[in-house]
């Protein structure tokens, strides 16, 4: 396979852009490869630079759960651009999609629109210490909220200490108010709220885990949270980021029938364009300004091009639910090809259409299990589905995410890859 013209690019890249990329995750450094410069997409295929087609699993990282170049959404986008890109001014799309996003998440009765996961999550919790006068929160080891200075933790030295720096350039005061949980564990969060009662504003997970490669939550896990955070009076986010329209059209609290207080959206909120939300009870958001005293604010927050996207992406998810049976079907097949080539070398979770292939004989039900893979194994599998045309997360601890695009046909081959797996 001739990848020249990428390897060109990389270098080229390396001498203006930080590592050659513009977000870590793509410099490929965890499977000691050069980065596939990618020239297009179309459905559930994309085209490096060089020419070589292949067959996507990373879909954008999940916001592609239409596949590439979807002519709805795309024709929808074109018109929307004759009209002009952004006015920093109010329009109709803004309110259509804060409905629809109303109509499809319940819990959501009011939304704010920004412009990345990040952004949200980080409002998000703002508005949540905005509520209730708290200032602690918690999150999960192994969680990832996006790169704002308060969650970018690890774990204390003890287990009810404070999160420390995860990256250079955060003071340590940034996170002295983080506390560290362990995911699926229900007594490090009861111990954390023992001695942190009435000081914790709120709980910040991902329903399911999908940043240490796929965890789910354990039976109950979630319900737990609820039930907690009611107890002592703490609001419950939940991060549907990488969830949220991906697992049915309510996202995980519908998937897992647990509705928090506040839950944080990107990747398919946007369609393919960069865009967040957060959104909640009425009498939470409301904290918000220009209604309350909880300021957040963005020039390009709901611009009108970024809302068509989203909007047209999510009224055909909302319009075609039967795309979550299929995804759903065509990630058991990818499954079960794993499990009847790999067996017991690998451990595999699956929710839905979220999948990761951990390299590993034991359970992956949190940070600790999933920490055990073996990443050179990774790599060589990695460099092994990419010869071979199917483009895959590069990394050990990332997702698959299959898209109403891939066909039978993408599955049957990526199958047959599998099957031949070295």
């Amino acid at each position: 396979m001739n990848t020249s013209k990428s390897k060109d690019l990389f270098e080229k890249s390396n001498t203006c852009i930080p590592g050659g990329v513009n977000s870590p995750v793509r410099a490929y450094r965890a499977v000691n490869r050069t980065p596939l410069f990618i020239e297009k997409g179309k459905g559930s295929h994309i085209t490096d630079v060089d020419g070589n087609d292949y067959i996507d699993y990373v879909c954008s990282w999940g916001p592609g759960i239409l596949g590439h170049g979807k002519d709805i959404v795309i024709e929808a986008v074109k018109e929307a651009c004759d009209k002009g890109l952004t006015f920093g001014a109010p329009t109709e799309k803004e309110y259509e999609i804060a409905m629809l996003i109303k109509k499809m998440m319940p819990s959501m009765a009011m939304t704010r629109m920004v412009s990345s996961g990040t952004e949200a999550v980080m409002s998000a919790i703002r508005t949540a210490r905005g509520f209730t006068g708290r200032d602690y929160i918690v999150k999960f080891r192994g969680c990832y909220h996006g790169h704002s200075d308060g969650l970018l933790v690890k774990a204390g030295s003890g287990a009810l200490t404070g999160g420390q720096p995860d990256s250079l350039g955060v003071p340590a005061d940034f996170t002295k108010y983080t506390l560290v949980a362990e995911y699926n564990s229900e007594e490090s969060v009861e111990n954390i709220f023992k001695n942190f009662a009435d000081k914790i504003a709120a709980v910040v997970v991902e329903p399911v885990a999908a940043n240490m490669g796929v965890v789910p939550p354990k039976e109950g896990f979630l319900q737990f949270l609820r039930n907690i955070t009611d107890k002592y009076g703490s609001l419950l986010i939940f991060d549907e980021v990488i969830t949220g329209f991906r697992l049915s059209t309510g996202g995980a609290q519908e998937y897992y029938g647990v509705e928090p207080d506040i839950t944080t959206l990107g990747k398919i909120v946007g369609g393919g364009m960069p865009v967040g939300a957060y959104g909640g009870r009425k009498e939470i958001m409301e904290m918000v300004a220009p209604v309350g005293g909880v300021y957040q604010a963005g020039t390009l927050s709901g611009n009108p091009i970024a809302m068509t996207a989203g909007l047209t992406t999510l009224r055909y998810l909302d319009s075609h639910r039967e795309i979550y049976d299929k995804i759903d079907k065509n990630a058991q097949c990818l499954e079960k090809a794993y499990r009847e080539k790999l067996g017991n070398k690998v451990w595999i979770n699956r929710v839905g259409s979220l999948m990761s292939v951990f390299f590993t004989p034991e359970e992956v039900k949190d940070m600790d299990s999933a920490l055990e893979s073996d990443t050179k194994a990774y790599a060589d599998y990695f460099s092994y589905m990419i010869d071979n045309g199917i483009y895959i997360a590069p990394s050990q601890f990332e997702a698959m995410f299959i898209s109403d695009a891939h066909g039978d046909y993408e599955i049957s081959k990526t199958c047959e890859v599998i099957r031949k797996l070295p």
